[in-house]
């Protein structure tokens, strides 16, 4: 808690938070509220009716003494939410960005978009536009759930934007909606770094996206359906990638694409050969057995006459449920037809068809860029990027540290607030993990820990110790902190956190 502090006080978050949203000097102020709420949200989190008792078991006690635990009520934590609507939260965050960029000196040559959603347990009945049922990344179509966008930096995937939309809005019309700012965005960061390049997935392509996102370079890739003569070059043609990229093949081109020209990189990976083709045997398995239960049944009718008969329609739409899915349709023969006694399936695997299909499309990623002085090396590495985001979404729905769940709100105001300091403590964790790197690196040794629950993990060890003596014994009672491990020890002072111990 005292480290992920440290870099509160760097990014003056406080300060920023209270320029936007000021309020008599009375009591705790918005930005400690949120602050304490960020912080809380980097290990895990509590309800706002804990936070009282949690806040007097941190070392926050200390550092923020003008803070008293009976003020963190729920009532409290909800009345300096309601001062913050979308705009002022957009302000804000502008500010912090602009100041986290000058501070940290972050890397900005290359930021990735991309989206998620959280499932919520917030009632049906709610009326509320955020928490809408959608396309599931969990898979809990029965739930509603909010969608988060996020902007980071590859440089250890530290949040510049975020926002908050309906769960049922597709990635392409969220895309749409925020370039605006997007373009706002990078106004004010080309201050810092002219050549931005971003980097997106195929969900958002789309011509009028593209156009409105002026300023920027980008990265992206290319739905493989919509290009079949890419997909049909060659692996003749194509020439090995050297660096960490060994193992990876590649052909370039340049194609018009958006209505522009685009350096085009096929990319070939033996790894992803070998997991899409086991993706693909597992959904036939799936299907065929699926295949054989209905013909299995079907030919149960037509020996016993037994039940309600079945018909060729209603046979067809099932197995045109089970063939939905991606190829299976070119891979499986089907033949249904009405024989003696009822309907009949067939079926087999066109094993020519699969081995076909593999070598047209499976361990290809097709993408494309602006930046046609990149060499190869850097358009695959630009786009690899995009695992950073990643790894920031799935720390953000880690219960332990940097978590998004539980969430204790069902109105939009105070979802959107609740997704604000939220991304704050995956920004704070991502200082802070960064920092932890960068000095180490400068001491010429191996950083300690290589992710954020690791961090706050091995941090989150270090106690203080209250040592309580009898009265008649005269001696003051006083805090120590506990015995460090050696890699605590390490973090303690690499950190310079003794300038904070009791």
């Amino acid at each position: 808690m005292a480290a992920l502090w440290t870099m509160a006080r760097r990014l003056r978050f406080v300060e920023h938070v209270d320029a936007r949203a000021p309020k008599r000097d009375q009591g705790p102020s918005v930005g400690d509220y949120m602050l304490i709420a960020a912080l809380n949200r980097a290990v895990p989190p509590t309800s706002k009716a804990q936070m009282g008792e949690w806040f007097e078991g941190t070392v926050l006690r200390r550092l923020m003494p003008h803070v008293q635990a009976r003020q963190l009520s729920s009532q409290r934590f909800w009345d300096h939410m309601d001062r913050l609507d979308a705009a002022t939260l957009r302000a804000i965050e502008r500010d912090l960005t602009a100041h986290m960029v000058r501070e940290f000196a972050l890397d900005l040559r290359a930021l990735v978009y991309d989206t998620t959603n959280f499932v919520t347990y917030i009632d049906s009945s709610t009326d509320s536009e955020l928490p809408q049922r959608g396309a599931s990344k969990a898979k809990r179509f029965d739930l509603k759930q909010v969608g988060l966008a996020l902007l980071v930096t590859l440089d250890f995937h530290v949040p510049l934007f975020h926002e908050a939309y309906p769960g049922h809005r597709p990635d392409s019309r969220e895309f749409e909606s925020v370039i605006d700012e997007l373009v706002a965005r990078y106004r004010m960061l080309a201050e810092q770094c002219e050549d931005i390049t971003l980097i997106w997935d195929k969900g958002n392509n789309a011509r009028a996206n593209y156009q409105h996102l002026q300023g920027y370079h980008v990265v992206g890739s290319l739905v493989p359906s919509q290009h079949p003569d890419l997909l049909s070059i060659p692996k003749s043609a194509f020439h090995p990638l050297q660096g960490q990229w060994a193992g990876h093949w590649a052909y370039r081109t340049t194609q018009t694409l958006f209505g522009r020209p685009h350096t085009v990189l096929v990319v070939y990976h033996e790894t992803l050969f070998l997991g899409q083709l086991q993706g693909m045997t597992t959904k036939l398995k799936k299907a065929t057995q699926a295949l054989r239960e209905i013909s299995a049944r079907l030919e149960r009718y037509r020996q016993h006459r037994r039940g309600q008969p079945p018909t060729l329609e209603s046979v067809k739409r099932q197995v045109e449920g089970i063939l939905k899915g991606e190829s299976l349709n070119e891979l499986i023969h089907m033949d249904l037809r009405l024989e003696e006694g009822g309907p009949a399936l067939h079926f087999a695997i066109d094993h020519a068809a699969l081995q076909a299909l593999a070598e047209r499309r499976f361990g290809k990623t097709l993408l494309f860029t602006d930046q046609a002085s990149w060499t190869d090396e850097q358009i695959v590495a630009a786009y690899r990027g995009q695992a950073h985001i990643e790894r920031a979404i799935r720390q953000m729905k880690d219960p332990h540290f940097v978590s998004w769940r539980p969430m204790f709100h069902w109105t939009d105001g105070k979802i959107r607030v609740h997704a604000f300091y939220c991304v704050m403590a995956l920004a704070l964790a991502s200082l802070l993990l960064r920092e932890v790197h960068r000095r180490a690196q400068a001491r010429g040794m191996e950083p300690p820990v290589d992710s954020i629950p690791e961090l706050l993990g091995t941090l989150g060890a270090i106690y203080e110790v209250a040592h309580l003596y009898p009265p008649a014994s005269k001696m003051p009672g006083h805090l120590t902190l506990s015995e460090m491990t050696p890699r605590q020890r390490l973090l303690f002072d690499l950190l310079e956190l003794a300038a904070l111990a009791p």
